[in-house]
Parts: C-alpha cells; structure tokens; sequence
C-alpha cells in the first residue's frame, strides 16, 4: 500500500507537450530585433523549427538541435538574453499553449500534486515559462556563462537519460512517491522520462513513441488547442508573479547547484 505521506508530481516534457513548438526557438524574431541574431540566422532557425515539428525530434535531431543552439548564443551577452525573454514572454508564448496542458496542470495541482517541468530547452526560456504557468520547479539545460555572457558550451544537457535522472534526484530530495507520479511527452527520446513514473502518458507522440507506447499500454493524449494563457488564467499580482518566478527559477538552481556537487 502506498505510503499517503509521500508527495507526488507531474513531470512535464515542454517543447510539443505542453506548448506548440520549440519553446527556444520561437523566441528567434525577438533575438534579431534585440540584435542578438542576423536575418540569416532567423530563417536557420524557422527551418530548424519546421524540421523538428515534422521529423519529430529523434535522438540525431537533438543532437543537430544541441550543436546549432550551443554554436548560434556563443558570445551573447546573458542579462540581455533575460530582458528580451522577459519583454515578450506573454506576445511568443501565449498564443502557442494547448489549452489541454492548461487543463492538466490544473487538475494536477488541485489534486495536490507538484508539477514540474523537465525540457531539454535554456533555463533563460524554460523557467519564465514555468513561473507563467504556475509550475512548482523547473529543470532545464543550463548554458556555460563567463563574465556575462554565453560560451557556446552547455553546462548540463537535460536530455534523454539525464531528464530520467533529474526526476529520480528529484524524488530523493523532494519525497516524491515516483510509482504514484506523472509524466507527460511527446518524443521517443523522453522515453527514461516516461518509464520513471508509474503513470506515463503519450502526448501528440511521433511516430517512435507512438509506437512504443501502444506496445505498453500508455495512455496517449492528443493536444490540438493553442489558447491564448490570460485567458484561461487569473492575472496575478506583479509582486506575486515575481515572488512565483523566483521561487521556479531558485528551484532550477538548487537542482544544478546539487547535480553539480555530485
């Protein structure tokens, strides 16, 4: 029987899962007008963009992904790469969320459950999303900085593997009853992710995961609503709204102040 003192969570994958594209690339417009990026470099990332929502984003897929984004923000200065994000979060984002991931973060909470987000995407994207949506904690990749700004290296790549392993940390830490958890993706490269908890689920799958989901009886869900966020969600406070975001983005810290200690 389970143990009712053990917490629980719903793990969420972000890119496809719970917004409609590449959370990092969407924002590639508002990095040329910043001055971060040329007009070039816009249109190699809506090709990137298109490649990763057609061919599915398939282990040699992240890795191109990986190589293009590490190589693309080498020498960008970091405050500026948060104001812009900051800036345009709700006009990039808000109109890209499914409307069915609204509803299950929602859900989940009411019943009690942390959610948190697990994304192979920049924590400098990933975590004001988080705040934006009301997640408990974020796990993201973290990019190497010096003196301000951007290496081109990648501290820690939460991907495949490594996403499975940050929600075991996680569990140790936080006293997740894992075997009572949730998690939701939709690519076959977050299949450690899904075989962690005792309640996966498939969303918009490609065609991998599809699969391997039908050979083990996971649920699939498909998201087909983008909705714009405010109108779904109270508009909080400001202070508020930045005591959430501090408390998402404090959170993805601890995580990978942890890991890299270990």
């Amino acid at each position: 029987m389970a143990d009712p003192s053990l917490r629980t969570a719903a793990f969420f994958d972000l890119d496809k899962t719970i917004i409609a594209k590449s959370s990092t690339l969407a924002f590639s417009r508002p990095f040329q007008a910043g001055g971060l990026i040329n007009r070039r470099a816009v249109l190699r990332t809506a090709y990137a963009q298109f490649v990763y929502l057609v061919g599915g984003a398939d282990h040699d897929q992240m890795e191109k992904m990986r190589l293009f984004m590490s190589q693309l923000v080498a020498g960008w200065d970091v405050a500026t790469v948060r104001d812009i994000v900051a800036d345009t979060l709700h006009n990039v984002v808000d109109p890209l969320v499914y409307d069915e991931a609204v509803s299950l973060i929602e859900e989940h909470h009411a019943a009690g459950r942390d959610v948190v987000i697990v994304s192979a995407s920049g924590t400098e994207v990933v975590e004001p999303i988080g705040a934006m949506l009301g997640a408990d904690l974020v796990v993201a990749t973290r990019l190497q900085e010096r003196d301000g700004r951007y290496t081109g290296e990648i501290d820690v790549y939460v991907y495949a593997e490594e996403k499975a392993r940050a929600i075991e940390e996680l569990a140790a830490e936080r006293g997740y009853d894992l075997e009572r958890c949730y998690a939701y993706s939709d690519s076959i490269t977050d299949v450690p992710m899904l075989e962690a908890v005792g309640h996966p689920f498939a969303v918009n799958p490609d065609r991998e995961l599809r699969r391997t989901a039908r050979a083990r009886g996971w649920p699939v869900l498909v998201f087909t609503e983008p909705v714009t966020l405010r109108s779904r969600v109270a508009v909080v406070p400001t202070l508020a709204a930045l005591a959430v975001g501090g408390a998402v983005a404090v959170g993805g810290v601890l995580w990978a102040s942890a890991r890299r200690r270990r």
